[in-house]
């Protein structure tokens, strides 16, 4: 009999699954989103090089609840600001395996408000 995998551990295989296409470059970096159940966070990688070019999460703005939509969205609106300020303007987008509803897809919209383009 197979072994049933924890939702973290499905979402891990996703992830690995759709990182085998999607992979960031100095001219088109990774937009990667990582939630947990009381925050949000969003990081711009370039993996030619494996930096960490920018990053910003619910906890570093400290929001008071970090763990739903409106968090999501200025979170969104942040990272957009701080890539247009490093000169980024298009990004390829990563969900991390989770279901592009809700937070992440929150966050990807106010990312495309600001300016990004994926």
């Amino acid at each position: 009999m197979a072994k049933k995998l924890s939702r973290d551990q499905q979402r891990v295989r996703r992830h690995i699954r759709v990182r085998t296409k999607v992979s960031g470059t100095p001219e088109r970096p990774r937009l990667s989103v990582y939630r947990s159940n009381g925050n949000i966070y969003a990081q711009i990688i370039d993996d030619v090089n494996a930096n960490t070019l920018v990053a910003t999460s619910s906890l570093q703005l400290k929001l008071e609840k970090g763990g739903n939509i409106e968090a999501a969205t200025k979170v969104g609106n942040e990272i957009a600001k701080l890539a247009l300020d490093k000169n980024i303007k298009v990004v390829v987008f990563d969900r991390g395996g989770y279901i592009y509803h809700g937070r992440v897809k929150a966050l990807a919209d106010a990312a495309r408000e600001a300016g990004l383009e994926f």
